[in-house]
């Protein structure tokens, strides 16, 4: 492919040599001859003059050092990162998991509807009445429970298990191992200090375009639903108590927990290893930093909270601030003590 028929994808302006043959996509630092790479941050600009690429993805308003020898040809976008990307996926474009048709070891009742072109891999499950829209891919190991309903043009990783009444939307991507519609935590503890499991009758319902990421838990609710909304993505190890429901487009990274019964809204921001503690509402546009503890709601829409227990970031900076001043703080209490009892002592 050559610079021109990028520029051309990218609706972009070239700056050098648009006849370029280009091979392959890279990183900046491993870029050689042949190769394109790309720079989103005007602080890296540095590198143009050490890069061996052919050719760079940039901004519109970047400015090549001035003291480099040579400059790589370069790609003027509105949007250098998500260029890049869309030019990855051209030079690699995406393989489907799963081969058409369904795989011969795959146990599906004989009550299970499939749409058009849904593709089943090895040893698949499909209890009574599941449903699985078009276009769909239900990879190896994959069990799902009866009355189960995925929707058109989703795609479940190998090892997924989705338990009975579960509804999963459209487009939705779940990958390996994780488990969704598992049994709440809940149990109610009797006289003799034993403990009674409370039965878990409700559902998990995932809505379109939806990612949940490896050896997530999604509990299914004691009754009603846990939901997931739109757009929303879940990274790895994430675990979603009974009754939770998270609005649309709302990210959480790695290792977040969230306790039974919380809300968090819509396009949320939550770093890893948060923890959520139940019966909680976290406003929109709620920005969460990592290892945050969230003990009580958040009200206030668009605010970012950060520490254990979270609160709002600029107090939580200065609180950690003061953190390596507390040796000195303390030396100078018991030296000012040391005086005022010299001064009794001497009165």
């Amino acid at each position: 492919m050559t610079l021109r028929d990028i520029a051309r994808l990218l609706h972009a302006e070239v700056v050098g040599d648009d006849g370029l043959e280009i091979r392959r996509v890279a990183k900046i630092e491993e870029a050689g001859e042949g190769d394109i790479t790309f720079v989103a941050n005007p602080k890296y600009a540095r590198f143009l003059a050490s890069t061996r690429a052919s050719a760079v993805i940039v901004g519109k308003g970047l400015v090549a050092p001035a003291d480099a020898a040579t400059v790589p040809a370069l790609v003027r976008v509105a949007d250098p990162y998500a260029s890049f990307l869309f030019v990855l996926q051209a030079f690699n474009p995406p393989q489907p998991p799963l081969p058409p048709g369904i795989h011969p070891t795959a146990v599906i009742d004989p009550s299970a509807q499939l749409g058009r072109d849904v593709r089943v891999g090895a040893h698949v499950v499909m209890g009574a009445r599941c449903k699985v829209g078009d276009g769909s891919m239900i990879a190896h190991n994959v069990v799902l429970g009866s009355d189960v309903e995925i929707g058109a043009g989703s795609l479940l990783y190998p090892s997924v298990a989705v338990r009975e009444g579960c509804r999963i939307g459209a487009r939705v991507i779940i990958q390996p191992g994780a488990i969704i519609g598992s049994d709440g935590f809940g149990f109610a503890p009797l006289p003799d200090g034993s403990y009674n499991k409370i039965p878990q009758l409700g559902i998990v319902v995932i809505e379109d375009d939806v990612e949940i990421g490896a050896n997530c838990t999604i509990d299914r609710a004691t009754m009603g639903e846990t939901r997931i909304g739109k757009g929303t993505k879940l990274d790895n190890l994430i675990q979603v108590a009974h009754n939770v429901v998270i609005g649309e487009h709302t990210v959480i990274a790695a290792q977040t927990g969230i306790s039974g019964s919380t809300k968090i809204g819509s396009h949320c921001m939550v770093g890893g290893q948060v923890g959520f503690t139940g019966h909680i509402e976290i406003a929109d546009g709620t920005r969460i930093g990592a290892q945050s503890g969230v003990h009580r709601s958040v009200t206030e829409k668009n605010t970012t909270i950060f520490g254990y227990p979270a609160i709002p970031q600029r107090q939580a900076l200065r609180m950690m601030g003061t953190l390596p001043q507390l040796p000195d703080l303390l030396a100078s209490v018991r030296e000012l003590k040391g005086e005022i009892e010299q001064l009794k002592k001497e009165s």
